[in-house]
Protein backbone atom coordinates (compact mmCIF):
# COMPACT_ATOMS: atom_id res chain seq x y z
CA UNK A 1 0.00 0.00 0.00
CA UNK A 2 1.29 3.42 -0.87
CA UNK A 3 1.06 6.32 1.56
CA UNK A 4 -0.57 8.60 -1.01
CA UNK A 5 -3.24 6.00 -1.70
CA UNK A 6 -3.99 5.59 2.00
CA UNK A 7 -4.15 9.33 2.55
CA UNK A 8 -6.52 9.84 -0.37
CA UNK A 9 -8.69 6.91 0.73
CA UNK A 10 -9.13 8.00 4.34
CA UNK A 11 -8.59 11.77 4.14
CA UNK A 12 -9.66 12.53 0.58
CA UNK A 13 -6.39 14.41 0.00
CA UNK A 14 -2.63 13.90 -0.07
CA UNK A 15 -2.31 16.64 2.54
CA UNK A 16 -4.50 16.09 5.63
CA UNK A 17 -3.29 19.37 7.15
CA UNK A 18 -5.58 21.16 4.68
CA UNK A 19 -8.67 19.66 6.32
CA UNK A 20 -10.81 21.35 8.92
CA UNK A 21 -10.59 19.93 12.43
CA UNK A 22 -13.93 18.16 12.01
CA UNK A 23 -12.95 16.66 8.64
CA UNK A 24 -9.64 15.49 10.07
CA UNK A 25 -11.28 13.87 13.10
CA UNK A 26 -13.83 12.07 10.89
CA UNK A 27 -11.02 10.77 8.69
CA UNK A 28 -9.00 9.62 11.72
CA UNK A 29 -12.07 7.81 13.05
CA UNK A 30 -12.46 6.05 9.69
CA UNK A 31 -8.78 5.13 9.69
CA UNK A 32 -9.06 3.66 13.20
CA UNK A 33 -12.12 1.66 12.14
CA UNK A 34 -10.28 0.49 9.02
CA UNK A 35 -7.39 -0.70 11.16
CA UNK A 36 -9.73 -2.45 13.56
CA UNK A 37 -11.58 -4.42 10.91
CA UNK A 38 -8.70 -5.18 8.52
CA UNK A 39 -7.73 -8.86 8.55
CA UNK A 40 -5.04 -9.03 5.87
CA UNK A 41 -1.72 -8.75 7.77
CA UNK A 42 0.12 -6.56 5.26
CA UNK A 43 -2.74 -4.09 4.97
CA UNK A 44 -3.21 -4.08 8.74
CA UNK A 45 0.48 -3.26 9.24
CA UNK A 46 0.32 -0.48 6.62
CA UNK A 47 -2.66 1.08 8.40
CA UNK A 48 -0.81 0.88 11.71
CA UNK A 49 2.20 2.63 10.11
CA UNK A 50 -0.07 5.46 8.96
CA UNK A 51 -1.55 5.72 12.44
CA UNK A 52 2.00 5.84 13.82
CA UNK A 53 2.99 8.54 11.34
CA UNK A 54 0.06 10.60 12.61
CA UNK A 55 1.10 9.98 16.21
CA UNK A 56 -2.04 8.05 17.14
CA UNK A 57 -1.09 4.39 16.77
CA UNK A 58 -1.72 1.96 19.59
CA UNK A 59 1.36 0.33 21.07
CA UNK A 60 2.50 -2.74 19.11
CA UNK A 61 1.68 -5.03 22.06
CA UNK A 62 -1.90 -3.77 21.99
CA UNK A 63 -2.30 -3.47 18.23
CA UNK A 64 -0.89 -6.90 17.42
CA UNK A 65 -1.47 -8.90 20.60
CA UNK A 66 -2.57 -11.97 18.61
CA UNK A 67 -0.09 -11.47 15.77
CA UNK A 68 3.47 -11.97 17.08
CA UNK A 69 5.13 -11.43 13.70
CA UNK A 70 3.36 -8.11 13.19
CA UNK A 71 4.14 -7.07 16.75
CA UNK A 72 7.82 -7.81 16.16
CA UNK A 73 7.72 -5.86 12.88
CA UNK A 74 6.04 -2.89 14.59
CA UNK A 75 8.57 -2.96 17.43
CA UNK A 76 11.40 -2.96 14.88
CA UNK A 77 9.73 -0.12 12.97
CA UNK A 78 9.57 1.98 16.14
CA UNK A 79 13.15 1.12 17.01
CA UNK A 80 14.34 2.16 13.55
CA UNK A 81 12.31 5.37 13.72
CA UNK A 82 13.83 6.16 17.11
CA UNK A 83 17.35 5.54 15.80
CA UNK A 84 16.64 7.76 12.80
CA UNK A 85 15.29 10.52 15.02
CA UNK A 86 18.41 10.39 17.19
CA UNK A 87 20.60 10.43 14.08
CA UNK A 88 18.77 13.50 12.74
CA UNK A 89 19.20 15.24 16.09
CA UNK A 90 22.97 14.67 15.83
CA UNK A 91 23.37 12.29 18.71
Amino acid sequence: MELDTLLRHFFGTDNPSQLSDDEYERAVDQLKIGFGVEREPGRRFALWCLLEALGIAPLPADAFAKEPKLKAAADEYLSAAFRMERFEDGE
